[in-house]
């Protein structure tokens, strides 16, 4: 059982894993609990936050049967390694939690039956998968740090994702003043949401379709292709896919840009990205999905792992454990990874694919026609 207060340890350090985009069925899924299982070992976190779309909503495995149950088990499938390791967990949602049907609120309630979740326990909140929770001193004498988890919603009307409501953009204004107001400054924090704000795309270059690592966005930059900018580049850390972002921008990073308070935002949804770049004195950043449930980077698959330190608090250490990096290329359901590193990113990333399959399939009709009626 946790003793429902984060800490810095003794030597100063606090260590915390971001899991993000499992997309849970009820039925484990052996390579994620086994990329899951062996980065907890390996790194001992003093935390762990879900960052979202923690359950597959959209499987058609939910459509049949007690849906109740198999969401609880879903979420004890993934949470086990957790909870039976005594490690504290926060969670927040993305935009295919809710597809299954039961909303967030009530799936947040079958994360509280575990002791070791302490969402929203110990900070201010905002809804089921939006709120504050403070990490204190060594010594508990005061708040050293301040963890923002912020649900960023789900699928917008008409096509594309929602955007954080200006009003839970209001939300943390205050939660940062009412932390100035206790403490007499700024609290140093980190933001984790599922989908990544605009401003991701100050991190890129725009480049020519030609290009080598181009790679063609969608909706607010339809026709155009972009790379990661050579400064954030480094080996597999690179856009490997374009940024889903919401149509409308309400703000977010303008706020939390404010006061230097808010370190970082780090993100999920786009499963194969994995790095981080700053922008306008902020770091924006991805992990990688860890989920094999779905389409992702191969064994690229990991999780990013996050070392503070108490006496040097703006300054982080970050780095992502691959499955690739543990086990190689060898997996235990190599029928399933195939399968899902093949699928399109999006339905915009398949209509091409759909286009061209259309296309050849007349071509062939075309020929075939050719060839019966003239030979």
């Amino acid at each position: 059982m946790t003793n429902k207060k984060l800490q810095f340890r003794k030597d100063g350090s606090f260590k915390i894993l971001q899991l993000t985009d499992i997309h849970g069925i009820y039925r484990k899924t052996p390579d994620t609990t086994k990329l899951i299982d062996a980065v907890l070992d390996k790194e001992k976190p003093d935390l762990v936050v879900f960052t979202g779309d923690q359950i597959k909503g959209y499987c058609p495995s939910y459509l049949t049967g007690d849906k109740i149950k198999k969401v609880e088990q879903a979420i004890d499938n993934y949470t086990e390694s957790v909870n039976s390791r005594g490690i504290p967990f926060l969670v927040t949602f993305g935009n295919h939690d809710p597809q299954v049907g039961i909303s967030n609120a009530d799936q947040m309630k079958m994360y509280r039956q575990f002791d070791c979740c302490l969402c929203a326990e110990d900070g201010y909140e905002y809804d089921a998968g939006t709120y504050s929770i403070p990490i204190m001193s060594r010594d508990g004498s005061t708040q050293a740090f301040n963890i923002y988890m912020i649900d960023s919603g789900g699928n917008a009307k008409g096509g594309g994702y929602d955007a954080v409501q200006p009003e839970k953009v209001a939300w943390y204004r205050s939660v940062r003043d009412k932390l100035y107001e206790k403490w007499g400054h700024y609290i140093p924090s980190f933001v984790f949401q599922h989908i990544p704000v605009h401003e991701i795309y100050n991190l890129y270059d725009r480049v020519d379709k030609n290009h080598p690592d181009a790679i063609r966005a969608f909706r607010t930059h339809k026709g155009e292709f972009y790379k990661l900018k050579d400064e954030f580049t480094n080996g597999n850390t690179k856009l490997h896919e374009p940024s889903s972002i919401p149509d409308i921008n309400t703000g977010e990073f303008e706020a939390v840009r404010e006061k230097g308070d808010v370190l970082a935002m780090f993100f999920g949804h786009d499963h194969m990205n994995n790095f981080v770049g700053t922008y306008d004195g902020v770091d924006l950043g991805y992990s990688p999905s860890c989920g094999f449930n779905e389409y992702g980077n191969g064994v690229e698959r990991g999780i990013r792992v996050f070392e503070l330190h108490e006496d040097d608090i703006r300054h982080y250490d970050t780095h992502v454990v691959t499955y690739h990096q543990l086990f190689g290329e060898k997996v235990l359901n190599p029928l399933r990874k195939t399968f899902y590193d093949h699928i399109p990113t999006s339905f915009e990333a398949a209509v091409p694919l759909i286009v061209k399959g259309v296309l050849g399939l007349v071509a062939l009709v075309a020929l075939i026609v050719f060839l019966i009626i003239y030979f």
